[in-house]
């Protein structure tokens, strides 16, 4: 790996522009966690549109990612960042001054469009920033710890502001920061398209949005109530859809998806294990403030308040994963890493207070920094520059499924296990139980079975992520520490590996 131009002054302070929307991104999807029932109250909002309030933001982040990267590389990745600043802007605005459900829905809507573009915009663009491989380290580290900021900072934001001012004042946070991303955005971050690149696919955009939207909703539904008809047919439908837009994507001279980049062993293994840590990580992590709500009583701020060591833990192994990586291999650094990550979660396999879950999560996001920083550069850098966009998308896309399919099977686990050991009236889950007011005793055992059902689930992770690391060392060996070249015999098992044979 030759070590490129190191960047300078102007550089750094480009990351720190294009950290802040990033930033807002992360905080606009947790700042929600506590500013739902004000909203609600607000507007009078019913159940089913207090979930879509919540959930279409998320669905379409997810669902425009693979879109928004690829038009990036078209149109111009500054250009499209800065389109998404005004959307992003405006559709704050217009969310803070709704004035019915609908109203709140729709501008959520183009919140979640405008953080889909964001999102692999800026990632590409710092990419693009930094030349050299040890410094790309570092902003990745930079840009992936905002994420951790913004959910440490967002239920703690959003209480302050709930607690001082009107429930619309939450999502005025974000337009300071887009104005002034429109300000010096076009001074301090150079343009960056693909010259080559053909006119968008549009049939491409419609299938990829009809494969993702369904099968992220049905995973939802499958999570909160179970299969049925419904969600299976979601299920199936993205699916379908999904197997069409894979088919036309190796039709196309210019696909929306280079699937060529999957040959590559590195490029598949790494964002398949990046998926797969979301899966894992974050469908654990739901059912651990789960468990501080219904099991210990906690208030839905205390709770998130006791997930803050962990995200603090998380924002630290984001800083120093780069300076690692200089001296340890990927292999052994992401693997090694990985360990902690699997002792957290043998740890919360074994919890039985707020204390010691709290402490085991703080050692689990421990290990998940080298993974994503170097997991992110090494994904972003199979790609070709011009294709930067797109395979930032991708890694994030994956992380999105990843994250909505935790919560899926992790969740069918903690209610199989419920269900066996709680008693008949405690209902299909502990929620319900609670809010059911049933008798002490009742609720105790409901507890109890809850709790056995999160120690399982954390289990299964801890196995499947230990499996994962050992994949990780093996076929990230012969990769060299940051800026630096790999040895003879390296050089060839390299070669084979990034042909994928």
């Amino acid at each position: 790996m030759n070590v490129g131009p190191t960047a300078g002054r102007r550089e750094w302070i480009g990351l720190a522009v294009l950290a802040l929307p990033t930033l807002l991104v992360s905080l606009d999807t947790f700042v929600m966690l506590l500013a739902l029932p004000p909203v609600a109250a607000g507007l009078g909002a019913s159940s089913n549109q207090q979930l879509w309030i919540m959930d279409v933001y998320g669905f379409m982040v997810a669902g425009f990612m693979i879109t928004m990267g690829s038009l990036g590389d078209r149109i111009g990745r500054r250009r499209l960042l800065l389109i998404a600043a005004v959307v992003f802007g405006a559709a704050s605005v217009l969310a803070a001054y709704s004035t019915t459900p609908g109203m709140l829905i729709g501008a959520r809507a183009l919140l979640g469009i405008a953080g889909a573009a964001i999102t692999p915009c800026t990632l590409s663009l710092a990419m693009n920033l930094f030349r050299d491989p040890r410094q790309q380290a570092s902003a990745i580290g930079v840009w992936g710890g905002c994420f951790t900021v913004g959910a440490v900072i967002g239920p703690v934001v959003g209480g302050v502001l709930l607690d001082h001012f009107w429930w619309g004042s939450v999502f005025l946070i974000g337009v300071p920061a887009m104005v002034l991303l429109l300000v010096v955005g076009p001074i301090l971050l150079p343009e960056y398209r693909d010259p080559a690149a053909g006119r968008i696919d549009l049939p491409s955009i419609a299938l990829s949005l009809g494969a993702i939207l369904p099968l992220i909703q049905g995973l939802k539904q499958f999570a909160a109530s179970g299969w049925s008809a419904v969600p299976a047919c979601l299920v199936v439908f993205g699916l379908v859809v999904g197997w069409f837009f894979l088919r036309r994507q190796r039709a196309l001279a210019d696909p929306l998806l280079d699937l060529s980049l999957f040959r590559k062993r590195t490029f598949t293994v790494t964002l398949g294990s990046m998926m797969t840590y979301s899966l894992l990580s974050g469908g654990v992590m739901v059912f651990i403030a789960q468990y501080f709500q219904l099991v210990e009583g906690l208030s839905p701020l205390e709770a998130g308040l006791a997930l803050v060591p962990g995200m603090v833990t998380s924002t630290i192994s984001f800083q120093v994963a780069p300076l690692l990586a200089r001296w340890i291999r990927p292999g052994r650094l992401i693997s090694g890493a990985l360990l902690f990550t699997v002792a957290g979660l043998v740890v919360t396999a074994m919890a039985d207070s707020a204390t010691t879950l709290a402490i085991a999560f703080a050692v689990e996001c421990l290990g998940v920094a080298p993974l994503v920083v170097l997991g992110t550069n090494l994904v972003i850098g199979s790609a070709p520059p011009e294709k930067a966009g797109s395979a930032a998308a991708l890694a994030q896309t994956g992380n999105e499924f990843g994250y909505a399919l935790g919560i899926a099977l992790l969740g069918s686990v903690v209610t199989a296990v419920y269900r066996h050991g709680a008693p008949a009236e405690a209902g299909d889950s502990l929620a319900a139980a609670v809010a059911g007011r049933l008798p002490s005793a009742v609720l105790d055992q409901a507890r109890d079975a809850f709790t056995s059902g999160l120690h399982v689930a954390a289990a299964i992770a801890a196995v499947v992520i230990t499996g994962m690391a050992v994949l990780l060392a093996v076929v990230l060996r012969p990769l060299p520490v940051l800026g630096g070249q790999p040895d003879a015999a390296d050089a060839k098992d390299a070669e084979v590996n990034a042909a994928g044979q």
